[in-house]
């Protein structure tokens, strides 16, 4: 229904229909509902609702993200009264050279799937593999987190990763309707009033580690308050500039200042005003083909802040948006103005044919043709990636399965290949990223009945859940390769070691092509590869021999060490090709499972993944035991860790494990002693804290030892046997009955 009208109506009555239908189903529930452990899916939470008891968000449940509903709300800050509010926090710093945004034409993705808040909601994640999720972050320079509700907080799992890829990330404030007229109207009652609730959601951001406002008022408000509202405005960005330095604050097209809800479609005389005062604006997206060159000419040195709006689904875009949204984006850049692309989630929730993967990679590459790529990536080291996409089959750790739930949790997303989408085929070896299954689901006609068919061959991973698979026809003195990665590294006198590991047969060779720019300018690269092409391919690169350790799980690492002073990393390729003298020519298989760049010099310099446990605190809080099935119980325990001497941690991921003690004994575990039994993975933690919501315990388990792991920025980890770890004893706690 909702893609028919979407086709079919002009936008202001969409929207007018759109938002009465969220206004009363948002009146309706007042809270979320209550889940298990790792919640499946969000589509039945509307049904369930109503017979499940609604959270109280003061109490401990499993963490989710939840937007602000009531001004009532925002002014009083019950937000950080929540159970929650700590898990929401973002841990991951933001990653460019410049707080400062490119002076440049720029994009902005304005995310608005499915109204916000669906499987993403789960901050310690959940189980819906098929959930949706954004990997071309080398395509945008800003993410918007959109929904319908008053004060939109973006869910973690985005801010997190978006800042690992340079990206970032806004919340939304909406006011619509004669409901959003209300509440500008007591909003802007004084101006005191005004810069009270412009602090409010300055400390959200702050707070919470994401990086400013869109502001959308859709809705008249009384004229006599425009000089309220250009004062929300003007402090939001004061206040935010100050404690967030490179915050945003981005006005929507909607609101003129004569108070008439009248969107403008281009920078006009009734729109300026807030433009002025903000760091850009959000063109609506029912712009005519002159609008951007006239847009750009009132901005004058400001044109890159005006980001004309694009509407994915196509209602009134100009080039029809959907397959077609290049059109738009090519009259843009040629306009020399911004990008807005709105609802890119339509390939997901249209469920594009053949599948969401490789229909998104398709539609992305849509983008990359028409604008280009504006982000690079790394510029810093270290550099690490294992093409984790943020969802998965299980869950693996140097080749040892740990997991084989499937499971979705975008916080856990590592920086993404720049893989080049062709849809001709016509390479000789087809490159994808593998999730175990992810890429091949059917969202042919005959799959729509929430129906997928996966390939069984799964292909385990190294780390984490996924690897790039290389796999096709290949002669013996054929080679290909494929850029991974476009970074911008500046080397200096101290060696860089590159390591990675592949999986393949004796006749499926895989090496790192290393692209470097001098001072002058001048361009070298360096094959990385564990036996010596160079023979056959001399005309290409020099050579850089591995040392090569195979694993249990016969994945094989490669590492090499090289010297490249004053020299740019620019680009980072994969390398197939046959062993010498091989005239195999059936199909080539590889397995990529990951790539990581280190300065021996910073390495020596930042030992804390080697922090003993004893430099650590970790308390358990809110234990709870309740009845289980037959004779087991379920164990409910928040668990908190700090590093001594630091206020805040300077880990952003920590792996969380819990093991049964039957034993009697429960004395602290030695180091050399052997678990007494399995040791679990319970999920993967991005604060300093982690809620145990649904452990199930049998009769004869006395306690529950739980052990923290932090992991290092390039993956290292400190050994499973000395981690910090905390023993909670069951034989004293009191069954509770809910």
């Amino acid at each position: 229904m909702r893609e028919l009208l979407r086709a079919y109506f002009s936008r202001r009555t969409l929207v007018s229909l759109y938002n009465l239908f969220f206004t009363l189903s948002r009146k309706l529930l007042t809270s979320f509902p209550l889940s298990l452990l790792m919640p499946k899916s969000n589509d039945d939470d509307v049904a369930q609702s109503e017979a499940v008891p609604l959270l109280d968000l003061v109490k401990p449940s499993l963490p989710i993200s939840f937007p602000i509903k009531a001004l009532q709300d925002l002014k009083s800050r019950s937000y950080f009264d929540s159970f929650h509010f700590q898990f929401n926090r973002s841990t991951v710093p933001f990653r460019r050279n410049s707080d400062c945004l490119p002076n440049r034409p720029r994009v902005l993705v304005c995310h608005d799937m499915k109204g916000g808040y669906v499987d993403d909601k789960w901050v310690q994640g959940c189980e819906n593999e098929a959930g949706f999720a954004i990997w071309h972050w080398y395509l945008m320079d800003i993410f918007v987190y959109f929904s319908h509700s008053l004060v939109t907080i973006p869910p973690p799992c985005w801010t997190n990763t978006a800042h690992r890829h340079g990206v970032k990330v806004l919340g939304t404030f909406i006011t619509e309707w004669d409901e959003g007229k209300a509440t500008c109207k007591e909003m802007l009652a004084t101006k005191e009033s005004a810069q009270m609730y412009a602090e409010r959601l300055a400390e959200l951001a702050t707070a919470l580690g994401f990086d400013g406002w869109l502001i959308n008022i859709e809705n008249d408000i009384d004229e006599e308050q425009i000089p309220n509202m250009k004062e929300f405005v003007s402090h939001l960005k004061k206040v935010l500039h100050l404690s967030t330095p490179g915050a945003l604050v981005i006005w929507y097209d909607s609101v003129t200042v004569r108070g008439n809800l009248q969107w403008q479609d281009q920078l006009t005389e009734l729109n300026k005003p807030f433009f002025d005062l903000c760091d850009g604006i959000f063109m609506n997206y029912t712009w005519k083909e002159s609008y951007p060159n006239l847009s750009a000419e009132v901005a004058g040195d400001r044109k890159f802040d005006v980001y004309m709006g694009i509407d994915v689904f196509g209602r009134g875009s100009f080039g029809g948006g959907q397959w077609t949204v290049n059109a738009a984006l090519d009259l843009l850049k040629r306009n020399n103005v911004s990008a807005a692309i709105f609802a890119p989630g339509w390939v997901y929730e249209t469920a594009q044919p053949p599948n969401f993967h490789t229909a998104q990679n398709k539609w992305w590459s849509l983008v990359e043709k028409s604008w280009g790529i504006v982000q690079t990536y790394p510029q810093v080291l270290p550099f690490y990636s294992d093409f984790n996409q943020g969802f998965g089959y299980h869950v693996s750790l140097e080749g040892r399965q740990l997991s084989d739930s499937p499971w979705y949790n975008i916080s856990c997303q590592s920086l993404q290949p720049l893989l080049e989408f062709n849809e001709d085929n016509k390479d000789i070896i087809q490159v994808t990223v593998d999730q175990e299954g992810k890429n091949v689901f059917d969202f042919s006609e005959q799959h729509l009945n929430n129906y997928y068919e996966y390939d069984s061959a799964r292909e385990a991973s190294f780390n984490g859940g996924g690897n790039i698979v290389f796999r096709g026809k290949l002669k013996g003195d054929a080679y290909f390769t494929t850029r991974l990665f476009k970074p911008h590294l500046q080397l200096s006198s101290s060696p860089i070691t590159i390591s990675y590991s592949v999986k393949s047969d004796e006749t499926s060779n895989l090496g790192i092509l290393l692209s470097f720019s001098s001072p002058s300018l001048e361009t070298k690269s360096i094959l990385v590869a564990p036996e010596d092409p160079i023979r056959r391919f001399d005309d290409m690169s020099l050579q850089c021999l591995t040392t090569s350790v195979q694993t249990v799980s016969e994945w094989t690492v490669h590492e090499a060490s090289l010297v490249m002073d004053g020299h740019t990393l620019t680009e980072i390729s994969a390398f197939c090709y046959r062993p010498e003298n091989s005239t195999k020519s059936a199909e080539f298989v590889a397995l990529l499972g990951h790539i990581s760049v280190k300065d021996h010099v910073q390495n020596q310099q930042n030992p804390e993944i080697l922090l003993p446990a004893s430099s650590w605190v970790i308390e358990a809080h809110n234990v709870e035991l309740v009845p289980g099935n037959s004779s087991s119980k379920i164990l409910r325990v928040k668990l908190e860790w700090r590093q001594k001497d630091l206020e805040d941690s300077a880990f952003t991921r920590y792996n969380v494990y819990a093991e049964n003690v039957k034993s009697t004994d429960l004395r602290p575990r030695k180091v050399l002693e052997k678990p007494k039994s399995e040791t679990v993975l319970l999920g993967i933690a991005h604060v300093p804290a982690y809620y145990v919501a649904e452990l199930v315990v049998e009769s004869d388990v006395k306690a529950v030892r739980f052990m923290v792991q932090a992991c290092g920025e390039d993956a290292s980890l400190g050994k499973l046997d000395e981690a910090l770890n905390l023993l909670v004893d069951l034989e004293g706690l009191s069954v509770n009955h809910d």
